[in-house]
């Protein structure tokens, strides 16, 4: 297998898509933060001083994706005509559930932005609960689904 962001000299280098032709690209990403009784209350009442927790982490699964080319080396910055971001109280697990979906019409594919999505509002749950815990743990970072390009459709086959 050919390693595609090595050149024959094994220096780095970002893949050229320019000859590939755009085609609409799909990615949906998930993440989740484990959080005690305590905290799962106080984000549940609002009760977090820095304020709604659940909606300042959407609006950073926002901004991660957007921000993916200059978070991770070698990722080509493209136009993204979607991003959407869930987040959602699971009262069985105390946990915060995170899906991002991210879709462009271009050359490559968006699971990046949509795991930077993910991964964004995971960090940004525990920076604004931090004062009240710090054992928390961003667990099962993990690609859902993608559609489009080259290497097809995929789709995780332990989710729900």
């Amino acid at each position: 297998m050919e390693l595609t962001h090595f050149d024959p000299q094994g220096n780095a280098r970002m893949v050229d898509v320019g000859e590939k032709a755009p085609s609409r690209r799909t990615a949906t990403a998930a993440a989740r933060v484990l959080v005690n009784e305590d905290t799962f209350a106080l984000i549940r009442a609002g009760g977090m001083k820095k304020g709604d927790v659940l909606t300042v982490a959407q609006l950073a699964a926002i901004m991660g994706a957007k921000r993916t080319p200059d978070l991770i080396p070698l990722c080509h910055p493209i136009p993204l005509e979607k991003i959407e971001a869930r987040l959602w109280l699971d009262e069985e697990k105390h946990s915060v559930e995170i899906e991002t979906t991210v879709a462009t019409d271009g050359k490559t594919g968006v699971e990046m932005e949509a795991l930077t999505g993910a991964a964004a509002a995971a960090l940004t749950v525990y920076d604004m609960c931090k004062a009240v815990q710090r054992d928390m743990v961003i667990a099962d970072v993990r690609l859902l689904a993608k559609s489009g390009g080259v290497h097809g459709d995929y789709r995780r086959e332990d989710e729900r």
